[in-house]
């Protein structure tokens, strides 16, 4: 199954945009808006395929979601096609730690309008809703949202944070070393079947709302609008399968459903 540009871009809910630095930044705002980031295939030991019909099958055909290998493949294919300019970088998730362990998250450096930026569409995190200037350390203010990329003499590597009301809180850190093909099927593994990897463990959907941000950890629901946010558990498999698939728009089996409440003891 191959990929058409117009059905990627009527799964996100946008006209073709132009190769500049303003259709980057629709891009990566409607598909954050429109996809969500899931792990339901790594969490019932499914190993996500990588290959552009598969992703073509599961994202624009199924209506499911992804995580970061799916959701930056599908954008590195609609890239292609736009004819963009850019290279892929491979980084150590950090989520609030010193330093980062193994390379397992794929996002890209693009370049549009003479100069070059972070693009990141499969971040299971509070990241940027628009493309980041990479050669710029200052802050960056997306609406509610404060960010910078900081050099990091120690690593030699760039670091990228967002304001939270205690200070800087790190994402993740990355170089641009070369990425294979290779280097993205290994971490992909590592990802869906290391038994440290949290996404083999636990359920993990975010997805961008057009007031802030919603996240659905095991069984903890919330919901992120400007400065506030409000948490819920959830108790019942039924309210599981509202929230999947009505306010994170994933079009889930009833089987597969069934297996992720089992997994966290709804069921």
């Amino acid at each position: 199954m191959t990929f058409r540009i117009n059905d990627y871009l009527t799964r996100i809910g946008i006209s073709r945009p132009e190769p500049t630095a303003d259709g980057l930044a629709q891009i990566q705002q409607a598909q954050l808006n429109a996809i969500a980031f899931e792990n339901i295939n790594p969490l019932l030991g499914v190993l996500p395929n990588l290959e552009t019909p598969a992703l073509v099958e599961k994202v624009l055909r199924q209506g499911r979601g992804g995580y970061c290998f799916e959701l930056n493949g599908l954008l590195a294919l609609t890239l292609n096609e736009l004819g963009f300019d850019y290279e892929p970088i491979m980084a150590r998730v950090r989520m609030g730690r010193s330093e980062g362990g193994p390379r397992h998250h794929l996002a890209f450096i693009v370049e549009a309008d003479g100069e070059a930026w972070l693009v990141d569409t499969g971040f299971g995190g509070p990241s940027a809703r628009l493309p980041l200037r990479l050669e710029y350390e200052h802050e960056q203010r997306q609406n509610h949202d404060t960010y910078r990329i900081r050099h990091e003499v120690h690593s030699g590597e760039r670091v990228l944070e967002k304001r939270q009301d205690d200070g800087w809180f790190a994402l993740y850190s990355f170089d641009r070393a070369t990425v294979r093909r290779c280097d993205v099927d290994a971490a992909n593994i590592l990802c869906s079947t290391w038994d440290q990897s949290p996404l083999s463990r636990n359920l993990l959907l975010c997805r961008n709302t057009e007031l802030g941000r919603i996240h659905l950890y095991n069984r903890t629901f919330t919901e992120f609008n400007a400065e506030m946010q409000t948490s819920m558990t959830v108790e019942t498999a039924e309210h599981l399968g509202d929230l999947v698939r009505n306010h994170f728009g994933v079009a889930i089996t009833d089987s597969k459903l069934a297996a992720i409440a089992i997994h966290l003891g709804l069921l």
